[in-house]
């Protein structure tokens, strides 16, 4: 099935438009989620909108919007209300400038979406604008309204398409002042840096997300097969902390640590991937086949093996 698309309307650069599909680049949909319970009937938790005062449940049409002015006294605001002042470039997203990549703080980015060409039209047009953007080696920055609220979006060339950022305002990002000023000034020696920059060194490489692992989902994913097993749950025992107050010690003994992992990789030894899908590794459920058979199920209805 094809992605469904979170927003549809038209990428403009001056006079030059198109019609433009945004489909969110990321997804945590395979991540293992947990419902609440009921301990003492194992049924689901349901949530209620109810008055806070009178305890009776609302529904969802005398549900309003309301701004607290001071505790317990709000301003309503109707949904024709914020109609009135919804924007006007709810369905374009103008191309104001082009900065450098480096120009943009990393603090100021939110989330990534894919922007593709929406229907037969505009194919021509589209690419005129992200080979600009290539050839450039810029970041078209524009304006985007999802959900009723105008974000700044970041767009850069990928592939045959364009990868939109979402960025912070300003008054979103947090002072760096207020958490470090307190961080004391601390002269670092040369030896210090040489050490620490032969530690770098050896754990140097190139980033690679496929050959990282979520432990954590994985730790899950097992504890789930075992308790579906009716295996006992052990608790794993956790690994003693080093305790050395000698900060040359301890850049040295790292020096030497990572000596061996860098030997063991040259043994030609791959480092495990983690898997593409990690609910795929969940054992099937019984009387079910796991999905990668069932893709396989052919068209035709199977015959009746005998006893």
């Amino acid at each position: 099935m094809a992605p469904r698309a979170n927003w549809k309307g038209f990428l403009r650069l001056s006079l030059v438009t198109c019609p433009v599909a945004l489909y969110p680049a990321t997804s945590e949909s395979e991540k293992i989620s947990f419902n609440q319970l009921n301990r003492q009937t194992g049924h689901r938790i349901k949530y209620l909108k109810v008055d806070a005062d009178t305890g009776d449940e609302v529904p969802n049409e005398d549900i309003v919007k309301g701004y607290e002015l001071d505790k317990g006294q709000y301003i309503e605001v109707t949904k024709d209300e914020l109609e009135e002042i919804a924007l006007e470039s709810t369905r374009t997203i103008e191309i104001d400038e082009f900065v450098d990549k480096s120009d943009i703080d990393p603090r100021y980015l939110i989330r990534p979406y894919y922007l593709r060409p929406d229907g037969k039209v505009g194919h021509d047009a589209f690419a005129v604008i992200r080979e600009t953007i290539r050839e450039m080696d810029k970041v078209a920055i524009g304006r985007v309204v999802l959900t009723n609220r105008e974000h700044i979006i970041a767009l850069e060339p990928l592939d045959k398409g364009l990868v939109g950022t979402l960025l912070r305002y300003p008054y979103e990002v947090r002072s760096e002042q207020e958490y470090f000023d307190e961080i004391q000034d601390v002269k670092v020696t040369k030896d210090m840096l040489d050490l620490a920059r032969h530690i770098v060194n050896q754990k140097a490489g190139r980033f690679e997300p496929e050959k990282f692992e979520d432990h954590y989902e994985t730790a899950l994913i097992d504890l789930i097969n075992q308790k579906r097993a009716g295996k006992p749950i052990t608790p794993k025992e956790r690994p003693a902390s080093t305790n050395v107050v000698d900060l040359m010690e301890a850049l040295r003994r790292s020096v030497g640590k990572e000596a061996a992992p860098a030997k063991a990789a040259k043994s030609g030894k791959k480092p495990r991937k983690a898997s593409s899908g990690q609910k795929e590794m969940l054992m099937p459920i019984e009387g079910k086949k796991p999905k990668e058979t069932a893709a396989k199920k052919p068209a035709a209805k199977p015959q009746r093996k005998s006893a």
